[in-house]
């Protein structure tokens, strides 16, 4: 996993990195607050956490259901977590140092992580929510072997 450093604040969890991270399966969101399609994929995220914490499949899902990286575009991003009713780590990358790390060039964005931290899964834009859940539960099954 690239590194998460840069960020300018970190929202419902103290900063996090790819080692505290490691043994956990993990969705990174990029989102901004006006960009439609992220609004629209926002409940697809927000569900997947709740269902899966409340599942307690792959209890590392628990931990972190996600990280959502809020853009440069969004300076009240403490105001949108609140708004969507976020309620897991969610950073600002006001300088898109997280952004860059990930060779990132679209939001919505979603990369879901293995255990080890590895790659599995990409998703730009909206749409294909159904294999992203697939994906999830293949790996937090993985990660219970």
């Amino acid at each position: 996993m690239p590194s998460l450093a840069g960020g300018s604040a970190w929202i419902n969890s103290p900063a996090l990195t790819p080692e505290r991270l490691k043994g956990k399966v993990v969705l990174v969101d990029f989102w901004t607050r006006e960009c439609i399609n992220c609004q629209h994929t926002l409940p697809y995220v927000r569900d997947w956490a709740n269902k899966y914490r409340a599942a307690g499949l792959g209890g590392d899902w628990r931990s972190y259901p996600g990280i959502s990286l809020g853009s440069v575009r969004c300076p009240c991003c403490a105001g949108a977590v609140k708004d969507w009713r976020i309620t897991y780590p969610v950073v600002a990358d006001n300088e898109y140092a997280i952004w860059n790390a990930f060779g990132n060039q679209y939001w919505p964005a979603h990369y879901i992580f293995d255990a080890r931290g590895q790659l599995r899964y990409t998703a730009f834009g909206e749409g294909d929510y159904a294999r992203q859940e697939q994906v999830i539960q293949q790996l937090l099954q993985e990660s219970k072997a």
